[in-house]
């Protein structure tokens, strides 16, 4: 599947209606793939019940509405997880398809991001699809289907990135034992 992995916020009005959400509103956001990108769509209850049904979306879900917190001013700036995420997310190519995988999943058990739905293509790839808990933005990541041998130093490799000390000993990988993949 050839995507353009862009980032895509949260609405603050209805696509259809063009009425603001109101904090506390349950919207719905829908996913759909197009021309080679995905692109995104929330909609209020009204508009979600009046839509075509036969214009399948790629992934859909129902939310609550959060307005987005006030700009905080830059206080020094960092690299963290969610910085390094961005910036490879805006990459087109596939060198860093591990680290984007890895960089998810640990932002994933910060709570930072909530994975929404797993899809498996034709080929039998896996493409996981996240929400960022504050801001609603959806980020589209490809599953690189890791063999275990591979992830410590996928995580060496992040973790350097991100300028933590290496791991004393061998790396432990994070697995969940339920779906024998890693996460």
């Amino acid at each position: 599947m050839t995507t353009d992995w862009t980032i895509q916020s949260r609405a603050h009005a209805c696509a259809a209606t063009g009425r603001p959400f109101t904090e506390g509103e349950h919207f719905h956001t829908l996913l759909f793939f197009e021309n080679g990108q995905f692109r995104r769509e929330d909609l209020c209850d009204e508009a979600f019940k009046a839509r075509n049904e036969n214009v399948a979306p790629f992934s859909q879900w129902k939310s609550k509405y959060v307005p987005p917190p006030p700009t905080q001013p830059e206080t020094v700036s960092k690299q963290t997880g969610e910085d390094l995420l961005r910036k490879y997310m805006e990459e087109e190519g596939s060198e860093h398809t591990n680290a984007r995988y890895i960089l998810a999943l640990m932002l994933e058990r910060k709570r930072v991001l909530k994975e929404i739905e797993v899809k498996r293509g034709d080929d039998g790839s896996l493409t996981r699809i996240y929400e960022h808990g504050k801001t609603g933005e959806v980020f589209v990541i490809p599953d690189p289907q890791l063999r275990l041998d591979q992830v410590a130093d996928v995580q060496a490799q992040v973790a350097g990135l991100l300028g933590a000390p290496a791991p004393a000993g061998t790396p432990q990988p994070m697995v969940n034992s339920d779906t024998a993949s890693v996460s």
